[in-house]
């Protein structure tokens, strides 16, 4: 992703003059766009574009079909309709659709204005798995809910003219006066009801997310940089003031693990909190912006859970001001929204990125090297359900295509864990005082913001960086097809393998494999007939084939079992509880105390105290 400039001169006008001539005045046009949010026809939007002049016959009008940070095609022209191309005039152009992200109009030179109608993401999602469906992961897509919420991720609603890629945007949104938009932008406009963003061209302007809603914002100050964060709750649960202090705490320590990197002085976290009605957002997590990120999360969760979550999804996001933001490739540095050419390098995009958030945690004491072992070896046992033996640039570079994109999750798992072998071996190769946030210190100021690497010189520039174990490192584990034997790595540490004990989910069974089902018929939830049940159900005396129909005096059923297993993320062994259900067509009450299910994983632990100073330097250097 690129730098944005948040403020740009508003283009201007050159004047010519002489002795025997009037002064001609030429304006240098940019794209100007206009977003209405008062007049909402049928949960659609209307958006306006006045056009730069063509010189050409024809002009080609583009919605993306993907945006950087999804690696998915999206196709978000599906969600555009009635698209109409005027002249000065007001006479309709001639307007072709040639595929679903792309429109031809004719006569261009006469092109003055384009407008369309947009429907939003967020009400076509089913909540399918990944892979299992056409959703829009919803961090990256769109919200019109009339008067209330709009979650503009700004390439779900604009597009651009093929050619005019670098011409300044400006952008107007007509809003309700009763409605806030946050955004890392600065808005020129001091109406209440619009306001005006001028961006140096469209790449920048799609970086760049708004979200409307009743005023709950904060914001504060780390170093020198301003981070603003606004929240939208449906019923009110939430507030922007009860996430702040986490967050804040958060981010300061992640700005002391940076150290020297720093990449903007204005950051915003735009947060959305879904209902979990049908019509509403599905896919949790955030998108990551150069200046923002936009984070949905479920609003049923307890304060507790989703402040953990939010350290977790957040913190990945802001990392992202490494790289791509100032470590990236050709591919990043001139994105192609329709036609993209990905990088080789998924596993430093995100795989350092994720690295880095799990690492800063416990180099800054916000969890400790268990925790941390335990993470990493949750990323070992889930890198290992997928194909182990898939060269990770190879993947990267054909990530949109079979059988690479079913992989694509793996940049979580073995990406971050490719970034910690780098780590551990650079921290070995120099008695514990170079690690992987050195190297990426060290790229920043080989390229920047501003300059981008060639994908197949990377290697070779990280190897002239640190030493000749992590260029063999990258051409066997990370382009070559052979599995990293993690143990290897670990010993460098005098961490070796164990057995731990994690807590489980009284409801999933080694956190995927479900104990319920639902009556469609009745929406009714149903212990499975045939399982094994855990020591949770056995506890209460719940057996195979009972109906849950309320827990702690709140009713269940199909339309809220989501509120369900994510409340019983958070019980505690030893609170009380009382579950109704109904057994043989009656019902009854469950009285006792949680006893959440205990399960066995592989993991790790520090057992080499010879070791005990190259390790301190790892995890806490």
């Amino acid at each position: 992703m690129r730098k944005i400039i948040l403020s740009l001169a508003v283009a201007g006008i050159l004047w010519s003059c002489n002795s025997t001539q009037n002064a001609v005045a030429t304006v240098i046009k940019d794209v100007d766009v206009t977003i209405d949010l008062i007049n909402v026809k049928e949960d659609k939007v209307v958006v306006t574009i006045l056009t730069p002049s063509f010189t050409s016959e024809t002009a080609t009008f583009h919605i993306p079909k993907t945006v950087p940070g999804t690696y998915s095609e999206d196709n978000y022209g599906r969600f555009v309709e009635n698209v109409k191309a005027f002249d000065s005039k007001g006479g309709n152009l001639k307007i072709a659709k040639t595929d679903e992200n792309t429109y031809v109009i004719y006569d261009a030179k006469k092109l003055t204005k384009v407008t369309y109608l947009v429907n939003d993401t967020f009400d076509t999602e089913t909540g399918a798995g990944f892979g299992e469906s056409e959703d829009v992961f919803s961090p990256a897509g769109t919200n019109i809910n009339e008067g209330v919420n709009f979650v503009l991720n700004t390439h779900g609603f604009i597009g651009y003219f093929k050619g005019k890629e670098a011409t300044p945007y400006k952008l107007t949104v007509k809003h309700p006066a009763n409605l806030l938009g946050v955004s890392a932008m600065t808005d020129a406009d001091k109406s209440d009801t619009s306001d005006v963003f001028i961006m140096p061209k469209y790449a920048s302007l799609v970086e760049m997310p708004i979200m409307y809603s009743k005023p709950d914002f904060t914001s504060f100050m780390v170093d020198d940089m301003e981070i603003i964060i606004s929240v939208y709750s449906p019923t009110g649960k939430y507030t922007a003031k009860q996430i702040t202090p986490n967050m804040e705490t958060m981010m300061k320590a992640q700005k002391r693990f940076l150290g020297p990197i720093n990449a903007t002085k204005k950051y915003a976290i735009l947060l959305y909190l879904s209902d979990m009605k049908t019509n509403d957002a599905k896919g949790f997590g955030a998108l990551e912006h150069p200046t923002s990120t936009t984070v949905v999360m479920p609003e049923a969760m307890n304060l507790e859970m989703l402040q953990e979550q939010l350290k977790d999804v957040v913190s990945h996001e802001f990392f992202h001001i490494v790289t791509p933001l100032t470590v990236h490739s050709n591919e990043i540095q001139d994105f192609d929204f329709n036609n993209p050419q990905m990088s080789e390098h998924l596993w430093m995009y995100e795989g350092v990125t994720e690295y880095f958030a799990n690492l800063f945690q416990v180099n800054q004491g916000l969890i400790d090297e268990n925790d941390f072992f335990e993470r990493m070896a949750g990323k070992i046992a889930q890198a290992r359900q997928l194909n182990d033996n898939m060269s990770f640039t190879k993947m990267s570079k054909n990530v949109f295509d079979a059988p690479y994109k079913d992989q694509y999750l793996n940049v979580y798992q073995k990406g971050a864990l490719i970034a910690m072998c780098i780590d551990i071996q650079m921290r070995e190769s120099s008695n514990g005082k170079r690690g992987i946030l050195n190297l990426m210190q060290d790229l920043s100021k080989e390229y920047g913001a501003n300059k981008a690497f060639k994908d197949n010189e990377l290697f070779a520039k990280i190897t002239e960086l640190t030493y000749p174990e992590i260029g063999l490192f990258l051409n066997k584990h990370v382009s070559g097809e052979t599995p990293i034997p993690y143990e290897f790595y670990f010993n460098k540490m005098g961490v070796t393998e164990t057995t731990i004990e994690i807590t489980g989910n009284p409801f999933l069974k080694d956190q995927t494999q479900p104990y319920i089902t639902v009556n469609p018929n009745t929406k009714e939830i149903v212990i499975l007939p045939e399982i094994d049940l855990n020591v949770f159900m056995t506890t209460l005396g719940i057996k195979n084939n009972d109906i849950i129909l309320a827990i702690n005096d709140k009713n269940y059923n199909l339309d809220n079992i989501y509120d369900m297993i994510l409340s019983s993320m958070n019980w505690k062994d030893g609170e009380a509880i009382t579950v109704k259900i109904k057994r043989d067509g009656k019902e009854q009450i469950l009285k006792g105390k949680v006893m959440m299910p205990k399960e066995k994983q592989e993991g790790y632990q520090a057992t080499d105290n010879a070791k005990k100073a190259v390790r301190e330097a790892w995890l806490r250097g």
